[in-house]
């Protein structure tokens, strides 16, 4: 296999320290286990991103070159936890890092992958994401929760859920898929694919020389503002070797490959062909396969309702409205006639309030004038004296009207006991006693206009 690579690492605008780092296998390893390309970014703070990230480069390059098992790509998985290890006793889980990796090996790529780094596989003017970012909002994505677009200026999009030395252990995700003859492989980190799309990445790859497409997409990034540290390598296929393709026919069978448990819901397809060879091979595709769900048991049948069954609607009868009616007539009437008797005979008066009558006894005589009342009241209460029956006033007129009495005011009063008349308004309990004279013929007089 003829491989060609370039690579290069940033500070960015904004830091003061790069705590990114790349590696590439050399020496004699390289022909017997394959080109290994790996890329770190470090978190943690000043000093401790640097020490993350040169750890785990370095320590994923030694363990894989000094493992000789024929399993390679078990090989690469125990040099990711290895690697995890060692930041892990070193940071004491103070410090970590991002890892991924690209294993070129007998006609196979096999990526690893813990974190937000990102693997891209570059195919006839197509590029497709391969590794899977360990973030938060990596896992919305996943999800369905929010879009690509959307986590691109998520605030969060900072927040990773997986790293190397954070944990004693760590979860690898492993790709697997077969070459062919003129693919591309970019590595980064987000300093890079946080400010430049896929699509001007593969676009970049494609259309210039490797080391001229390196800096063009790192001048890229901090044109826009430069944010993070960057790093990049490109790789490109030149050649196979068909001898090796056709001899590793088992890990083309590892052209799907399953997420972890937390994100099962999708799988990465790449299509695999008997003979690996750049004519007949198509290019990568990535669809949803969510995991089979076993159907829920069918419910038991249900009978159609029987109409007879069905309750009529409820109505109001007319015997029911004609009982309701007499029955707040009554109440009506007992409320009114029985708890309020005045409302009986509205004219009359209750027998409980006496003062309010003036009807006067059949037995006293007719009404007589009134003498004015005195200036003073009087000290005792006067006599009251039973009256004469043959007594009367005489009056000027017929006239139902009660006239002043023509007696004078100031005359002796005579022998004849006084008589007690009725005086409208006053209460029967305390009658006024007037004084009247003998009835003689009087003349009423009369005032010439």
């Amino acid at each position: 296999m003829k491989l060609r690579h370039s690579a290069r690492t940033d500070v960015g605008r904004t830091r003061d320290h790069n705590e990114d780092d790349f590696g590439v296998g050399e020496g004699a390893g390289v022909a017997q286990h394959g080109e290994l390309l790996v890329v770190c970014d470090g978190m943690g703070g000043h000093a401790a991103g640097e020490v993350a990230s040169r750890l785990g480069v370095e320590t994923i390059l030694s363990a894989y070159y000094s493992d000789n098992s024929p399993d390679r790509v078990d090989v690469l998985r125990r040099a990711f936890e290895r690697a995890n290890e060692r930041i892990h006793a070193e940071g004491r889980g103070a410090m970590g890092t991002t890892g991924v990796a690209a294993l070129f090996y007998k006609g196979m790529l096999h990526v690893a992958n813990v974190g937000d780094s990102r693997a891209y596989l570059i195919r006839n003017d197509d590029i497709c994401q391969i590794s899977r970012d360990h973030s938060l909002v990596g896992e919305q994505v996943a999800a369905g929760v929010i879009t690509a677009d959307q986590a691109k200026s998520s605030y969060y999009r900072n927040v990773i859920t997986r790293a190397l030395g954070y944990q004693p252990e760590v979860q690898v995700d492993l790709f697997h898929l077969p070459l062919q003859v003129g693919d591309t492989i970019v590595l980064c980190s987000d300093g890079l694919h946080g400010l430049v799309s896929d699509e001007e990445i593969g676009a970049i790859a494609r259309s210039m020389p490797l080391a001229d497409a390196v800096d063009r997409l790192i001048d890229l990034a901090n044109e826009r503002g430069g944010t993070d540290n960057i790093t990049t390598i490109i790789a490109h296929v030149d050649e196979l070797d068909n001898a090796a393709t056709f001899a590793d026919l088992s890990d083309a069978a590892r052209t799907t490959v399953e997420f972890p448990a937390p994100t099962t819901a999708a799988t990465i397809e790449f299509p695999a062909t008997a003979s690996l060879t750049p004519a007949v091979a198509e290019p990568a595709t990535i669809h949803a396969a969510p995991q089979p769900v076993a159907p829920p048991p069918a419910p038991p049948p249900v009978a159609a309702p029987d109409p007879r069954d069905t309750p009529a609607p409820r109505r109001m009868h007319w015997i029911g409205a004609t009982l309701a009616t007499v029955l707040f007539t009554g109440l009506v009437f007992v409320t009114l006639f029985v708890a309020y008797p005045s409302v009986l005979a509205p004219g009359q008066e209750s027998p409980a309030l006496p003062e309010t009558s003036s009807t006067a006894a059949p037995t006293q005589a007719p009404p007589t004038a009134a003498l004015p009342p005195p200036t003073q009241p009087p000290t005792e209460a006067p006599a009251i004296l039973p009256v004469a029956t043959e007594t009367a006033v005489p009056t000027a007129s017929p006239a139902p009207t009660t006239t002043p009495s023509p007696v004078a005011t100031g005359m002796p009063t005579p022998t004849v006991a006084p008589a007690v008349t009725a005086t409208p308004g006053a209460s029967p309990s305390t009658p006024i006693a007037t004084a009247t004279r003998t009835p003689i013929p009087l003349t009423l007089p009369t005032r010439t206009p």
